[in-house]
């Protein structure tokens, strides 16, 4: 061969080298991890910083790789060709077809990204700044591009971007899922990283203990009876009624009636409960949990009654009860009661009617929506458009619903299994 066909191998090898570190840099720097790379750049480290600044110019650097692994593919085409043709004449192009095909998809494309594949924090650090370079020697031919590109979209009537995105929660919420699939993250760290990530999503109405669970006292006990009533309860804080159960006016917190108690000589005839009872805090059931767990710590207190617009009492919350959406259910020696679920020994399981569905969902690791009912109970009169009586059965979202126990209007007991068929039935 002559010295010029010696040079044209060459240059194909730089030109499969140069396509190769494209294919490599777009899979290492779009696969590496931003949260590591931030936390590299905090920590100093430069080529970091590069890629979190790659990072944020996306759609210039992956138009910078698309034209330069196109210029530089065509260029090695181009030149193979001449080489094959020079040598085997005009069946030359069929063998640069199949030799630059071959080249290109082992060498120049899946080679390196598999390499980039597997150890992508590696390849970002170590490509960072030769592909910055090559960011800003191309952003003339770039910017050209996106001009070119936007104004031919205008053209056609069509819109780049647009409103359906996914949302950093989202993304987050995907990530978790999919490490939890893998096995990297357990059950318990799902739940409470998804537990966080729903605080902006859910409200108040959503964990509160509800009116006709709330335990209540009537402040015109005598105070003895209402000293035994405070010492019978699992809670350390009581709400106080009076004239009406709704109308309550008072909270009374256990200590501050030990220590009266005290001060009485172990009296209880000589407590002033008036005295005792705090100012009751009155929040909207649509609070966001988020906004109401930052109330809590802001104003230093633990305990809140839900109201709805019509200022009717709807319920209580606790910083619990916020806490227990992110790590689940917390038991103390004083608590009573089970959560409301019991497997069964054919596989169903039994439920109290007013167990909240992302309880159940957490304890079953089921996946029952939630958007239209917060109880297990209200799911099943809102899909089954009735009250249903008691040995009505019904199958959606792929589970088969039997109500055990029912008083008056309202369900307290059900039966839950998987069923055979997933479309909706009424028996």
């Amino acid at each position: 061969m002559t010295v010029e066909l010696w040079l044209s191998v060459a240059a194909v090898v730089i030109l499969l080298a140069i396509s190769a570190f494209f294919s490599l840099s777009e899979t290492a720097i779009t696969g590496s991890s931003r949260a590591r790379m931030h936390a590299m750049e905090k920590g100093g480290d430069k080529q970091a910083g590069i890629v979190n600044r790659l990072l944020n110019l996306r759609d210039r650097l992956i138009g910078t790789i698309l034209i330069g692994n196109n210029l530089v593919n065509t260029a090695s085409a181009s030149l193979t060709t001449a080489v094959l043709l020079n040598l085997f004449g005009e069946v030359g192009i069929a063998y640069a077809t199949v030799a630059v095909s071959v080249l290109i998809i082992v060498f120049a494309e899946v080679t390196p990204k598999t390499l980039a594949i597997n150890n992508p924090d590696k390849f970002a650090l170590k490509v960072a700044r030769p592909l910055a370079w090559a960011v800003w020697f191309l952003t003339p031919i770039t910017r050209a591009t996106e001009f070119a590109v936007k104004h031919l979209m205008r053209l056609l009537g069509l819109k780049l971007g647009g409103d359906a995105g996914v949302s950093a929660t989202d993304e987050l919420r995907g990530q978790v899922d999919l490490l939890h699939k893998e096995g990297s993250v357990g059950k318990g760290e799902r739940d409470m990283l998804g537990g966080l990530l729903d605080l902006e999503e859910l409200e108040v109405s959503d964990v509160m203990v509800h009116r006709t669970k709330m335990r209540i006292i009537d402040a015109k006990l005598p105070p003895d009876e209402l000293v035994r009533e405070v010492l019978a309860s699992p809670y350390t804080r009581m709400p106080l009624w009076r004239d009406d159960p709704d109308n309550i006016m008072g909270i009374l917190h256990a200590k501050d009636l030990l220590r009266a108690l005290d001060a009485a000589g172990g009296d209880a005839r000589k407590l002033d409960i008036d005295d005792l009872v705090r100012e009751p805090w009155f929040v909207p059931d649509t609070t966001a949990l988020r906004d109401q767990l930052k109330a809590f710590l802001k104003r230093k207190t633990h305990f809140a009654l839900v109201v709805d617009e019509y200022g009717e009492v709807q319920g209580l919350v606790t910083l619990e009860d916020i806490i227990e959406e992110i790590v689940g259910d917390i038991k103390d020696e004083h608590d009573i009661g089970a959560t409301g679920v019991r497997r069964l020994r054919d596989g169903a399981v039994q439920a109290e009617g007013g167990v909240a569905i992302r309880d159940i969902n957490r304890v079953m690791d089921w996946a029952l929506p939630d958007h239209e009912a917060t109880t297990i109970a209200g799911l099943v009169i809102h899909e089954a458009r009735a009250i249903p009586e008691v040995g009505q059965a019904f199958i959606f979202y792929g589970f088969r619903f039997e109500v055990m126990r029912k008083q008056r209007n309202r369900i307290t007991s059900l039966k839950i299994m998987r069923a055979e068929r997933p479309e909706r039935v009424q028996a």
